[in-house]
């Protein structure tokens, strides 16, 4: 059952850089630049357009679908890039459940429709899981995340923390890459295993 509850939480974080993808579309006359931590690289000069406070809703048949708050949007359209100031995503499900992606600094590839965000990422879902990690990169051409900082998922009975990352949400497979523990945080008495 945990299983499938750490598989729940990573196609979470799948839906969510595809939400982002989708939102980058959207977002292609907005901008958003990095801060100190380089996101890849900033495209040098000027950004094209800067946007600040910002909140975008988006709704399917007048459901909403997912809703997005940053800081400040850069466009810079000759790379085609997006840059983004403390991002927070919300994405809303068919079955009533939420899971917020934050992070500190974010960049879009508009023409791949990739992703990357850093900075105490922190993905959280409404039924109890949060995954933290420092930073991570969404290809959208496979539908997969990965980073290779130190990752932590935390439920309300388990903990699992390890370096590197690998979330493959068409396969619906989330990898812990190396040094992985897992604790179980349920009752004291002994747990089959």
């Amino acid at each position: 059952m945990q299983k499938v509850k750490i598989l729940i939480l990573i196609l979470i974080v799948l839906i969510a850089g595809v939400v982002l993808t989708s939102l980058w579309r959207n977002l292609q006359g907005k901008k958003g630049p990095g801060r100190e931590e380089s996101l890849a690289k900033i495209p040098p000069g000027k950004a094209d357009m800067r946007l600040e406070k910002i909140r975008l809703v988006e709704d399917q048949h007048g459901q909403k679908t997912w809703e997005l708050e940053a800081k400040a949007i850069h466009q810079y359209q000759a790379q085609n890039i997006l840059m983004l100031e403390d991002v927070k995503v919300t994405f809303y499900t068919k079955d009533g459940r939420t899971f917020t992606l934050a992070g500190n600094r974010g960049k879009v590839h508009q023409d791949s429709k990739n992703m990357e965000l850093v900075g105490d990422v922190v993905l959280t879902s409404s039924d109890g899981y949060r995954l933290k990690t420092h930073s991570i990169s969404y290809q959208h051409a496979n539908k997969r995340a990965t980073t290779s900082d130190s990752v932590e998922i935390e439920g309300k009975e388990i903990q699992v923390v390890g370096r590197g990352m690998l979330v493959d949400m068409e396969a619906k497979i989330i990898k812990i890459l190396s040094q992985v523990k897992t604790r179980w945080k349920g009752g004291e008495r002994g747990e089959k295993g």
